[in-house]
């Protein structure tokens, strides 16, 4: 008798076997069915909303040119212009560092000599009619490091929520800690934009740059699990087109946007609509059965299998198992409760110790060289990223360029990983990149 849905003899499986890891499901139901594919776009749509937040820096901590407020101007003062009578080079001393008129400094009306601002500036607002930059003064000596502080602490929120999350994660779900983090980024995020004071800010920043690693590198996580191995290196790298898409929508509401509250708020509005996942967004498969909740994850998987229009047989439900799966307080000293067992386990340690300890030699200077150059290559693209706005001419235009050559890079990986290896794309883009 024929059917429309795959039969598990087909794929090769046999329903007499006892114990099957995930991986040995994913062939059967599809490394890539009609609920994956589902998933993977729906849990890669909140990776534009981290874009938005990792790279807008560059348009709400926009710099401008500034300059010393005279007594006698007003709060509307016009930065390239003086009240009638008065004169640039009477005003300001000459900076001849930057071949400028100073703009931390500027004359004394009584006494002629150099003083500092005082705290008020007029800032050339032609380019950028707002920004963290000039609402909060983050100029001149006392406060400039103020302003590179900001993104600092963001960057180290983005390294803190990376750690803190991804061990939440396995402690309690990807769920929980995916919708968690959506929440995070959206209060924080319009608290950012309603920020009346620096500090403020810069903590509600610092709160959205952890959150937006509990919403990438989570939902990146639930999206792989569901995978099969053959399709992980398609889908891993198209994930990245995603926040490359991130990176134009950034540009094109800053371009709209010139208000920086308005675009900090803008920006994190988004969130709200993923949040509508919390009500048929199921919890990782593999999460479940590594906790041992091994019905709630039959439950799922009977799911995915009815909408990639699969037959699995009772048989593999019930032997599907988890390597990680196992007792609380199961450890290898209970090896040593069986005398002949614990002797075998002994020989086998003092044989294999000197090729273990080779192998964890080379394993830690792989990581670490893995480590080197994961901090290389974050610091040269945030580095090049978040200052488009030095290249000169258009600034949503350099940003979108900078964006879209991220298109080729990506299809350029798609092309190469499998037919040239990790190594050799990795070690032969550092040195093309310089």
């Amino acid at each position: 008798m024929t059917s429309s849905k795959t039969d598990l003899n087909v794929a090769g499986f046999p329903p007499s076997e006892k114990k099957m890891k995930f991986d040995s499901v994913l062939p059967v139901i599809g490394e890539f069915g009609r609920y994956q594919k589902r998933v993977y776009i729906l849990l890669c749509l909140p990776a534009i909303s981290c874009a938005l937040h990792k790279l807008a820096w560059v348009f709400l901590g926009a710099k401008v040119d500034h300059r010393c407020k005279l007594p006698i101007e007003s709060v509307d003062a016009v930065f390239n212009e003086l009240p009638s009578g008065y004169l640039f080079n009477e005003s300001f001393p000459w900076d001849g560092q930057r071949e400028m008129w100073s703009q931390c400094l500027r004359f004394d009306n009584t006494t002629g000599a150099t003083i500092s601002c005082g705290g008020e500036y007029v800032y050339d607002k032609r380019k950028y009619e707002s920004s963290t930059f000039i609402d909060f003064n983050l100029v001149c000596e006392e406060r400039k490091m103020m302003h590179s502080h900001a993104q600092a602490l963001f960057m180290a929120g983005i390294l803190l929520g990376s750690i803190g999350f991804g061990d939440l994660s396995d402690r309690f779900g990807r769920r929980p800690v995916f919708f968690l983090s959506l929440v995070l980024q959206v209060v924080f995020g319009i608290l950012a934009g309603l920020a009346p004071e620096y500090f403020t800010f810069v903590i509600a920043r610092m709160v959205v740059g952890a959150s937006t690693s509990g919403i990438f590198l989570v939902g990146f996580v639930i999206a792989m699990e569901m995978v099969g191995p053959t399709k992980r290196m398609v889908a891993g790298v198209v994930c990245q087109y995603f926040f490359t898409a991130g990176y134009f929508i950034t540009a094109i509401f800053a371009y709209f946007i010139r208000d920086w509250r308005m675009l900090q708020i803008a920006l994190s509005l988004p969130g709200l609509v993923f949040l509508s996942y919390y009500w048929f967004f199921p919890e990782s498969i593999r999460w479940l059965l590594a906790r041992g909740r091994k019905e709630e994850a039959v439950e799922i998987l009977r799911k995915v299998a009815k909408e990639n229009k699969v037959t699995i047989p009772e048989e593999m439900y019930e032997g599907l198992c988890s390597e990680e799966s196992s007792k609380a307080g199961t450890n290898i000293l209970q090896v040593f409760r069986y005398p002949r067992l614990g002797l075998r386990a002994v020989n086998i340690f003092f044989s294999w110790y000197h090729q273990l300890v080779i192998y964890r030699n080379r394993l830690y200077f792989k990581i670490h060289l893995n480590v080197i150059s994961r901090f290389v290559n974050s610091g040269v693209y945030y580095g090049l990223s978040l200052n488009t706005s030095n290249l000169g001419g258009n600034d949503y235009l350099n940003f979108a360029i900078s964006g879209a050559v991220e298109i080729p890079a990506y299809a350029f990986l798609l092309f190469s990983l499998n037919r040239l290896g990790r190594k050799a794309v990795l070690c032969g883009c550092m040195l093309a990149g310089g």
